[in-house]
């Protein structure tokens, strides 16, 4: 009987990959401009044997009563079956999403017309406080009429199918027994966080809105933080035609290969149809991994690049002996602890004195708007995540959600946020759990790789090499608290973060 099982998981795990393949090649595709529409329910149906039920019921068996490594093999691939069952219902709600963003029009009062995919770039770099608001009034009105709806209906069809299953309960306790951490120890320290920082906060806020955009908190809205964040004063120092040849300058004196040998191919120009948002898509790990950017402009391109780029070598630097499980699904918070780690070096005084135009003079204060930045952005994504606990649990009716966001969002940011946005401000599956403990796992990792190849361990030949071969090479076997462990970094926590918070204030 285990030889039969056993024969099933490697028949199980080659049809996953296959499907996985031409999923992330599509929603590459369609999502980097390079296609109008995406066919996910062509692909679901091709490889419908993948995930189906003789496939969900085998895998369920081995998670209920194996131990070890076959038990964290039967969690990961448990969750990516009940991940995929769930994308094969809502495949046509996600095409319908994916080819309204392609299409949709913004209409401003005065008849000119903003696509939807570029609004939030044109919202960042307009100076003009009553420009940016009615850019970002008419985006809202737009979404709540046509985008907000189908957001909301796939939440809810989601969370039917999910219960449908019967894997733990309710939506977040199956979600916790597959994930393998508890989501109420870290929703408890988002609580805590915003607490511990509020005064900083409090004391730092009104001096970014005056000095950014001449603006008190009483009147901060989101399309104020977005163009806040922008942080157009530094762009001479960050141009646009060096930022890839520095990165993968620095990459290179680090030991590795920026594009790992060929393995990354980076699509870091404009585009129509092209995301705002950047992304990576492993389409073959490790061998065919694209780095999607559509430039904003100024340091915001080059903490992106970095970012995406740390997902990128992740992907293309997995061990090939490393089964499907390893390479493709487990805890995203390491990929994205990884991502942090590289886009962090946009907050490292060394790093940025050897590969930007920042000046002497200059570097205190743009060390101490990096210092603002991370903590907003880490105050939204605590708040997201209490948000999406409550949204999650069931416990708050889905029409008194909007009034929920806009109270937890407005609270712990002072921007005050659109209803609009409820639904779509809603990461897939708590992915705001693995951002928040990417953000944990960077700054230990990073105070690990200080202790081993010193300050500047970025430009140090034998940190790359270990790199890749103590992090990248395992994948995702590990959950983000054992990596860290394994390679002697420590618990995670936020205080580390609020430490290279406070040092980047002091400048």
């Amino acid at each position: 009987m285990p030889r039969m099982m056993d024969d099933g998981l490697d028949a199980l795990r080659e049809r996953g990959e296959a499907f996985l393949v031409d999923l992330s090649r599509e929603y590459y595709e369609a999502h980097a401009g390079l296609k109008s529409e995406a066919q996910l329910q062509a692909i679901f149906a091709t490889h419908a044997a993948a995930f189906d039920d003789e496939a969900l019921a085998m895998v369920h068996d081995r998670f209920a009563t194996a131990t070890g490594e076959a038990h964290r093999s039967a969690r990961m691939l448990l969750d990516w079956l009940v991940e995929s069952r769930c994308g094969r219902e809502l495949a046509p709600l996600e095409e319908r999403e994916i080819a309204w963003e392609g299409a949709a029009k913004i209409t401003l009062p005065d008849g000119t017309v903003e696509p939807y995919q570029r609004s939030a770039i044109t919202t960042a770099n307009t100076r003009d406080k009553r420009e940016r608001q009615v850019l970002d009034d008419a985006r809202a009105a737009l979404v709540e009429a046509e985008l907000a709806p189908l957001k909301r209906e796939r939440l809810e069809r989601e969370h039917e199918v999910v219960a449908s299953l019967r894997i733990g309960g309710d939506y977040v306790a199956t979600w916790e027994a597959l994930s393998g951490f508890p989501l109420a120890p870290l929703r408890d320290q988002c609580v805590q966080f915003l607490r511990d920082t509020q005064a900083m906060w409090d004391d730092v806020l009104p001096e970014f809105l005056k000095r950014g955009l001449g603006l008190t908190p009483a009147d901060a809205t989101r399309a104020d933080a977005i163009a806040l964040m922008r942080a157009p004063e530094f762009d001479g120092a960050f141009s646009a035609e060096s930022m890839e040849r520095e990165v993968r300058r620095q990459v290179t004196e680090m030991g590795a290969s920026p594009d790992a040998r060929g393995r990354v191919v980076f699509d870091t120009g404009d585009r129509p149809g092209k995301r705002a948002r950047a992304f990576c898509s492993p389409v073959r790990i490790p061998d065919e991994v694209y780095l999607v950017l559509r430039p904003h402009g100024g340091q915001n391109d080059w903490t992106t690049l970095m970012h995406e780029l740390g997902h990128a070598l992740h992907f293309a630097n997995m061990g090939r002996d490393l089964p499907f499980e390893f390479r493709w699904l487990g805890d995203n918070s390491v990929t994205e602890g990884y991502a942090m780690l590289f886009d962090h070096r946009l907050q490292d005084r060394g790093w940025l004195a050897r590969y930007t135009g920042l000046s002497k003079a200059e570097m205190p204060r743009y060390l101490r708007a990096a210092g603002f930045e991370e903590l907003q952005f880490l105050r939204r994504y605590c708040a997201k995540l209490i948000y999406e606990a409550e949204l999650h649990a069931g416990t708050t009716p889905w029409a008194s959600l909007p009034d929920l966001y806009v109270e937890t969002l407005s609270g712990a940011t002072g921007f005050r946020y659109q209803r609009a946005d409820a639904f779509l401000d809603v990461d897939p599956r708590f992915y705001a759990a693995r951002y928040l403990r990417a953000w944990q796992l960077q700054a230990v990792l990073n105070e690990s790789l200080r202790d081993r190849f010193n300050e500047d361990w970025w430009r140090n030949p034998q940190a790359g090499p270990w790199i890749e071969a103590e992090l990248f090479r395992h994948g995702q076997r590990e959950l983000a608290t054992e990596q860290a462990e394994r390679v002697g970094a420590g618990a995670l926590t936020f205080s580390p973060v609020v430490r290279g918070i406070e040092a980047l204030f002091n400048g």
